[in-house]
């Protein structure tokens, strides 16, 4: 779990805590999706965030990196069957006109957020997170000449 992977400055395991935390992020932004949504007025609110894409990196970065240190994969893996369980029960009670309602997003802190998403795009956007960073997971042996 150690290895590096294929694409990012994370190990496997940290990079395997971000995915879990991108479908915790799904949870934490469908009810501000749905409020903002409602409201009209998420386009500042989008533009502040932008503004701060820098720290927010910086956190998204280190975060997975400290938190893989500390909680082990067993954990994670109770994590994210907590949170995928969560997010398929709520997704279970949305309906047609919940499912429209939508808001401006940061676009610079992620390549799936659209300039505008709707609560069924948040949705989605948590397993095209995580299929994107399932591609640079690194799962199988490196070659005999790699291995010391």
């Amino acid at each position: 779990m150690g290895r590096p992977t294929d694409g990012t400055r994370w190990t496997n395991r940290q990079l395997l805590f971000h995915m879990v935390l991108g479908y915790g992020v799904v949870r934490t932004l469908l009810p501000l999706v749905r409020t903002l949504g409602r409201l009209g007025s998420s386009r500042r609110f989008a533009a502040t965030l932008n503004a701060g894409r820098r720290p927010f990196h910086a956190i998204n970065y280190v975060g997975p990196c400290l938190a893989a240190r500390l909680i082990p994969p067993r954990v994670m893996t109770a994590l994210l069957d907590a949170v995928i369980g969560s997010l398929q029960r709520a997704l279970a009670a949305e309906t047609e006109r919940s499912l429209a309602w939508s808001m401006y997003m940061p676009t610079g802190w992620d390549p799936y957020f659209l300039p505008r998403m709707s609560v069924l795009d948040v949705y989605h956007f948590g397993t095209q997170h995580f299929d994107h960073y399932r591609r640079q997971l690194t799962l199988t042996p490196p070659p005999p000449s790699a291995r010391s």
